[in-house]
């Protein structure tokens, strides 16, 4: 009756590696991921900066820690053991001017509460990690890494033994008391037990798609990178201080595990869910963006940041701009256009941005509402979480 046990919609890495703990935990389950694409990891997995995140940033005892600052270490170990390129870098975080001490100084505490080593620097302590950045203070964590999620999540998908579906895209999802069927848009019916949504940018519709009401909605933001001409320039890892009234980082220079520095990304309204340039948009999707009022309040609150962030975006001028901040001798010729990503940000009726992985259960089915940084980081803790409620229901 049944074509698998556990259906796992989205084939990313959190998808990927809630596949693989579902056969670890339960030898024998059977495990079908669906993915809408032709490849595994086409969206966030594979379009961001491949930072293992040491978990600094997140609010001690929420999800993002925890999963975080275990994840770190459990992805380091995983990419040893599975061959994958990864480094232990550490990376700085960088004050640039007064008003972002305070900032820095708290984000120290928080480390410290969520068990990470930080060394405070003063400049010149910097310039010996970093010659050519400048900044009044910094931090250095030690536990930041870079890894290749696209292949992580490669052999995730061949460890977990899942049989994955190709260019299958959900379409209906009729969920019984028995199990669940999910109809493809090109006709393949798929019946399981449990149902698990993963589907990043498009969990909420298929959380609707499924009955349930996820009381947020999917606002995508884009965020464009540029590569260092120069990759000489930056040794690792250099980081703003962040603003914690957002789950957005700020522009940061990355050394990538091949070795060219990204810079990037800001965080700009996109006008489609995959929305990968201005000139993509779908009106449907930017329709129901515009419709969730949420979208309107984070507009009215947040209009300040936003128009800057806008600007940075049509204006490379702009942006080497805020590059500077940190590396004074970049010139705007040093910087050159790279493949942009998008975050599926969920937010809430009133505008809130949640701020922490929110998953959620419904009848017989597991959906991830909100996974974006430092999920690929968090990938195997959140995994197991998944599976482990997953479990429960068969």
């Amino acid at each position: 009756m049944f074509d698998c046990d556990v259906l796992v919609i989205g084939g990313g890495i959190v998808g990927l590696s809630t596949a693989y703990a579902l056969t670890r935990a339960a030898p024998g389950t059977r495990v079908t991921v669906l993915e809408k694409e032709h490849a595994l990891a086409r969206h966030q997995t594979g379009r961001n900066s491949g930072v293992i995140h040491s978990g600094i940033y997140y609010r001690p005892g929420s999800l993002k820690a925890r999963f975080a600052v275990e994840g770190a270490a459990e992805m380091v170990k995983f990419c040893a053991e599975w061959g994958i390129p990864y480094e232990v870098t550490g990376k700085l975080v960088v004050a640039t001017a007064r008003e972002e001490l305070p900032r820095l100084h708290a984000l120290v505490q928080r480390g410290r509460e969520n068990g990470i080593p930080v060394r405070e620097l003063g400049p010149a302590q910097i310039s010996e990690y970093e010659p050519r950045v400048r900044g009044l203070a910094a931090i250095h964590v030690g536990t930041t890494g870079i890894c290749d999620y696209g292949a992580v999540a490669e052999r995730l998908a061949e460890a977990s033994g899942a049989r994955i579906l190709y260019g299958a895209e959900a379409a209906v999802i009729d969920r019984r008391p028995w199990g669940v069927a999910v109809r493809t848009a090109d006709g393949r019916v798929v019946r399981a037990r449990v149902l698990v949504n993963c589907a990043g940018l498009h969990c909420d519709r298929v959380a609707r798609l499924a009955g349930d009401d996820p009381g947020m909605r999917i606002v995508p933001f884009r965020g464009e990178y540029y590569e260092l001409a120069d990759p000489s320039l930056v040794r690792g890892l250099v980081y703003p201080v962040p603003d914690p009234a957002f789950p957005f980082l700020g522009v940061h220079l990355t050394r990538g595990i091949d070795g060219g520095v990204h810079i990037g990304p800001n965080a700009v309204p996109a006008l489609a869910r995959e929305g990968y340039g201005w000139s993509v948009v779908r009106p449907r999707e930017l329709g129901a963006t515009l419709a969730w009022p949420g979208s309107w309040a984070i507009a009215r609150e947040h209009w300040r940041y936003g128009a800057g962030e806008l600007h940075r975006s049509l204006s490379k001028r702009a942006f080497t701009e805020a590059v500077r901040r940190l590396l004074p001798v970049v010139e705007e010729s040093d910087l050159r256009r790279a493949a942009p990503g998008v975050r599926a940000q969920a937010v809430l009726r009133d505008g809130t941005l949640v701020d922490d992985f929110l998953i959620r259960e419904a009848a017989r089915t597991v959906h991830v509402l909100n996974a974006p940084s430092p999920a690929a980081t968090a990938s195997l803790p959140i995994g197991r979480e998944v599976a482990g409620r997953a479990l429960a229901f068969l």
